[in-house]
């Protein structure tokens, strides 16, 4: 319904509370997805032991950063596997490496959100890792690298 009345590029974010990432991926690109990002938080929920309540007053919320990257990573890579549109991961980078590790993984960009919080240059931290990383391992086009494994 968006895509009939949203010419301009369209990027759908998915998440990854559902069965099949890769599934909902193949209908948001069929439905006229530009691309797609991913992954969302993931749900958790934290108790205090001596209080016996959830930290939370909602009781469940979004568990973000560092520890969801793996499954962030697993996820890109699926999604990558299964659409011919872009792929962009999210989920954990905090620096050059983790970015890396997104594009092998099949991701055509990156988005980083909690290491912005921690560190406001992150950003460029990460773009001078991806340069050295070109030298060192001797690639032309950071675009080469998209998808390797």
């Amino acid at each position: 319904a968006i895509r009939s009345v949203y010419p301009k590029t369209l990027i759908v974010k998915l998440s990854p509370n559902v069965t099949s990432i890769a599934d909902i991926a193949k209908a948001a690109e069929a439905e006229g997805a530009d691309s797609v990002s991913l992954i969302n938080t993931i749900m958790g929920m934290s108790i205090d032991v001596e209080r016996r309540r959830p930290h939370l007053s909602t009781i469940t919320g979004g568990l973000s950063g560092p520890a969801v990257r793996p499954v962030a990573v697993r996820m890109v890579w699926q999604v990558a596997k299964a659409v011919k549109i872009p792929v962009i991961g999210l989920g954990g980078i905090m620096n050059g490496r983790d970015a890396i590790e997104f594009m092998l993984a099949g991701a055509t960009a990156v988005e980083i959100g909690t290491a912005n919080f921690i560190d406001p240059a992150v950003t460029m931290r990460v773009i001078d890792y991806m340069e050295d990383y070109c030298s060192r391992h001797g690639i032309n086009d950071i675009n080469e690298i998209i998808g390797e494994i």
